[in-house]
């Protein structure tokens, strides 16, 4: 979805402990990829 909107993804991080998955693409576009798939903005 974000190479499709032409954002550039500045962060990406996974969190071993959590298994969650952080994606900051811009000041306004923050991103939470849960365990099981599900994923929320921020």
């Amino acid at each position: 979805m974000l190479s499709n909107a032409y954002r550039d993804i500045q962060l990406f991080r996974f969190d071993e402990q959590l298994n969650i998955v952080f994606i900051f693409a811009s000041e306004d576009l923050q991103i939470v990829v849960l365990p099981d798939g599900e994923w929320r903005f921020l």
